[in-house]
């Protein structure tokens, strides 16, 4: 949780840095921005299926503790392309590939972080642990504005990514220090429900390891990755853009638009954990199937639905409230898609999470750039509304995903 925590802060923390200062400081359109925040989305996605290879051979230990360390070094190279030895017109290139950099590096975190539930948790508990870690990254989102933006104020932006990678050098130092893939049967027998294997790289499971083309060939993995390509659009859509659209569209002010862009994160990291449980609920209640699948169904129309609401209405208060429950409800579906992502691989659990991550990740960097080219032609409510019409695209999805994993109760 702290690990995700802090990787989403770094990432969140550019379009912080963005919008108050880079953008003014060195002449940096919205646009240019925006292909400058999807660098590292593409990055991350392109090389998202090797880290899966690395994280089901070596480990969630071994792949988060480079993941820690590589992003830590990155966030402070960020910061130090704004030390004044680079010439004003080279700000941008020089970003552009730190933050590439620093995408490639990140790419262990969500899969690996999965991959560790897996391991440590029974079926019956898996939907709502993996919510609390993704729950964790998105208060990293609801903090970015608010604590980096009083970072910038009292440091400037360069010292405020040089401390933000001190202390993430720091906890990656903590994690590989104190964690392990799995429980260790003498200290806590019990714990994961399923028996110990004693490849570091092997998730706890009985399946037998599936080929990468098996894997492609999945259906249900198929569905669930443009599921969760709609859930990165839409979430990605109000990581990199929300403030902007509350500060220089709706003229919140500063220190509100601050505060505002945080609230949906904020609901959502509430609603992930929460999700989560409600998630392993409905699979008791409802069988394997129907209950795996009935809150992402749910979440995803309710967000959409929100989220139009919100567009029509012309009261600011109205506009956050909607904006801000929207997002919420959203994260509802994240514990089940990547509970399901890890069972249907098996064996090879990383590389299907990474699959699934890919598909999320590859629709979601097109929101940062698509949101102010739609605004710039068709007005701002357009260039939000598509993510009203990419949601529910993705809620229908559901309807044909099935787990290939029979549960613990045989349903």
């Amino acid at each position: 949780m702290a690990l995700c925590f802090i990787s989403h802060f770094n990432r969140a923390s550019m379009a912080s840095a963005g919008d108050e200062r880079i953008m003014k400081q060195f002449g940096i359109s919205p646009e240019r921005m925006g292909v400058l925040y999807s660098a590292f989305l593409i990055v991350y996605t392109i090389f998202m299926i090797p880290g899966g290879f690395f994280i089901d051979r070596f480990g969630p230990r071994a792949a988060l503790a480079v993941m820690g360390f590589g992003t830590a070094l990155f966030c402070a190279f960020t910061g130090m392309v704004g030390w004044g030895f680079i010439a004003a017109s080279q700000v941008w290139l020089s970003l552009l590939t730190v933050r590439s950099v620093m995408g490639l590096l990140t790419v262990p975190l969500h899969p690996a972080s999965a991959r560790a539930a897996a391991n440590w948790f029974p079926e019956r508990q898996r939907a709502m642990a993996n919510g609390l870690i993704t729950g964790a990254a998105l208060l990293a989102y609801a903090a970015a504005h608010p604590l980096f933006g009083a970072l910038i104020d009292r440091f400037d932006w360069p010292n405020a990514f040089l401390i933000c990678g001190g202390c993430t050098a720091g906890l990656a130092s903590i994690w590989f220090a104190s964690s392990s893939d799995r429980p260790r049967p003498e200290r806590s027998p019990g714990v994961s429900g399923a028996r110990v294997n004693p490849n570091p790289g092997a998730p706890v499971t009985s399946s037998e390891p599936q080929s990468f083309g098996r894997l492609l060939g999945n259906r249900s993995l198929l569905l669930l990755t443009l599921s969760y390509a709609a859930v990165g659009y839409f979430q990605y859509l109000f990581f990199y853009w929300m403030h902007y659209y509350f500060d220089q569209v709706l003229h919140l002010g500063k220190t509100e638009s601050r505060l505002y862009a945080g609230l949906p994160s904020l609901a959502m990291a509430f609603c992930m954990p929460l999700g989560g449980w409600l998630s392993d609920q409905a699979q008791r209640t409802f069988g394997r199937r129907a209950g795996r699948a009935l809150i992402p169904k749910a979440g995803m129309m309710a967000g959409a639905a929100l989220l139009w609401l919100g567009i029509l209405t012309t009261e600011k208060p109205w506009i956050v409230l909607l904006f801000t429950l929207s997002l919420g409800v959203l994260g509802l579906c994240e514990g089940a898609f990547w509970t399901t992502a890890v069972e249907l691989g098996g064996a090879r659990g990383g590389t299907a999470a990474a699959i699934m991550n890919t598909g999320g990740n590859g629709i979601g960097l097109l929101a940062p750039v698509i949101t102010p080219f739609a605004s710039a032609k068709l007005g701002w409510t357009w260039g939000i509304g598509l993510g009203v019409f990419v949601a529910l695209a993705g809620a229908c999805c559901w309807f044909g995903i099935a787990s290939t994993e029979r549960s613990e109760d045989g349903r």
